[in-house]
């Protein structure tokens, strides 16, 4: 196995180009791997990968798909936790990220870690000696063609990173944004697992462990400065530190594109070869990154990315942590966020059905006002919302479960993972009693993507089961109501006729799978 071909190693070129200690705001300033880089006169669509690839000459990083979807171009960035609540994670956080579809921009105040560098060279020494992950992967024959493996291992480290022990599940979880036609996955999966089980991983044998608090020192003198603002050509890149700054920003650039994850957005310059002209990042911007939790409701901040609300919503709602992981792989929950899947406005968007199903609200800031809005209230058609110009999406507010209530998403897609839906179904429904048999359905919201063109409630069929006994013929009536609802189209991912045809069987599914549900509560109640 060659290092050229397979990535495990490779020859790590030197940046030239460094920063002083007074950096302007209108440069781009992180550490690639453990050199400090200042980028100027830089394109504001350049992608992490087109830099590294052309500029650097590190070649490791690979490119696939161009979408997010292959995982050959995987990376690891290392940022500071700002969660200030578990002194333990205080330090850094490493994330695997897509360099295919992040903006450089993105970039400022982080570490980006390549391939290249997980060599465990000593300053003593003179030949290379591969980093634990990349021994398992020869070990376990884990790599042919190669093309895939270093994104692989870059996967493979940042799970270790932040889990030296990870299980089977979590390790499969890890990797299911990596695809590989060579090996099959046994292989994979086996070298990751061996490599768990190597103590020279964790972070006190780590080499990373070596340069960790000057890693912390330089990042914390970065993320001290002001906000980053550049200009090249007639293309922007601001990335306000919080909401003062943002809104009036936007004030004066009312036709800004607003991005934290940008796992959508950057599509439009991957895969259209469009530009984008002004983009306003919201990654920086502490307000949005906040998450809080009284006892009826939780309120996260537009800019968390799916990672870092995951476990809180699965503990309250464990169908919408299960739905969550299966919106896209640990890249994509890694840099995509919440208010972006509903920003978009996209009709396929997984999120927005359950958040209306829940009758989720959500905090717009124009300026210095402030205004409520319910999630559903926010989609008026195709692409279209209730957003003004200069506005733009704080938080959202979710409540929680009430008693009797019972949360279930459906979601229907070609792949089980990482893939889009043809159809998704969210339904909130509480019974009296909390029984099928003793109670009329109090409440129920049912809610559709990729029905419409828009997420949309099914507020007929909805109709047809609300205030009656949730039994069979009631079911079947509000089946045939969903024709009243919806007059789905056909694309590239399902017809009109399958979309309806799923659709009604989800309801039938949602009934058998309460009937059991409450017939095993009953039994349980009885033992």
């Amino acid at each position: 196995m060659s290092s050229n071909s397979s990535g495990i190693v490779g020859k790590l070129k030197i940046p030239t180009v460094y920063c002083d200690s007074n950096m302007a705001t209108n440069k781009i300033k992180f550490l690639l791997n453990d050199q400090l880089i200042c980028l100027t006169d830089v394109d504001p669509n350049l992608m992490v990968l087109q830099y590294l690839r052309e500029q650097q000459s590190l070649i490791g990083t690979k490119e696939g798909c161009g979408s997010g979807d292959c995982g050959a171009c995987t990376v690891v960035v290392a940022e500071l936790n700002t969660d200030k609540s578990n002194s333990e994670k205080n330090d850094l956080n490493y994330k695997s990220i897509n360099a295919c579809i992040t903006f450089v921009g993105n970039l400022h105040g982080k570490q980006l870690i390549t391939v290249e560098h997980l060599n465990q060279t000593k300053p003593n020494k003179t030949t290379n000696q591969l980093h634990p992950v990349q021994q398992c992967m020869v070990d376990n024959h884990a790599s042919q063609c190669g093309f895939c493996t270093p994104g692989i291992v870059m996967s493979c480290f940042a799970l270790h990173k932040n889990n030296s022990t990870p299980n089977r599940e979590e390790v499969v979880e890890a990797l299911a944004g990596n695809l590989c036609r060579c090996t099959g996955y046994r292989p994979i999966i086996d070298a990751a697992m061996q490599s768990t089980s190597n103590s020279s991983i964790n972070k006190t044998e780590d080499s990373f462990t070596d340069s960790y608090q000057e890693t912390i020192i330089k990042l914390e003198k970065i993320n001290n400065i002001e906000s980053l603002n550049f200009e090249y050509n007639d293309r922007s890149y601001f990335a306000p530190k919080n909401t003062d700054q943002l809104s009036e920003h936007l004030l004066s650039h009312p036709h800004a594109t607003l991005f934290s994850g940008g796992t959508d957005l950057a599509l439009t310059v991957t895969q259209n070869l469009d530009e984008i002209a002004d983009l306003v990042y919201l990654g920086n911007v502490i307000e949005l990154n906040e998450i809080n939790e009284s006892s009826k409701e939780i309120t996260i901040g537009s800019a968390v990315p799916y990672s870092g609300f995951k476990l809180l919503l699965e503990n309250v709602y464990p169908e919408l942590g299960e739905m969550i992981e299966r919106i896209g792989s640990a890249q994509i929950r890694n840099t995509g966020t919440l208010g972006g899947n509903i920003g978009n406005a996209s009709p396929i968007g997984d999120m927005p059905p359950a958040l209306i199903a829940l009758d989720a609200r959500m905090t717009l800031q124009l300026g210095n006002d402030i205004r409520e809005i319910s999630v559903e209230d926010y989609f008026v058609g195709y692409k279209q919302t209730v957003l003004k110009k200069s506005e733009f999406i704080k938080s959202i507010i979710i409540n929680k479960p009430r008693p009797n209530q019972i949360l279930k998403i459906y979601k229907i897609s070609k792949r089980f993972d990482d893939d889009i839906s043809a159809v998704l179904v969210a339904m909130s429904i509480e019974l009296g009693d909390g029984l099928v048999k003793k109670g009329l359905v109090n409440n129920i919201r049912i809610a559709f993507g990729g029905m419409a063109e828009m997420p949309k409630r099914a507020k007929n069929c909805e109709d047809a089961l609300s205030g009656k006994k949730f039994d069979q013929e009631n079911v079947d009536i509000a089946k045939q109501a969903l024709g009243n609802d919806f007059s789905p189209l056909s694309d590239v991912r399902a017809s009109a006729d399958y979309r309806m045809k799923v659709a009604q069987n989800i309801i039938q599914k949602f009934y058998f799978e309460i009937v059991q549900e409450d017939q095993l509560t009953r039994v349980a109640d009885h033992a």
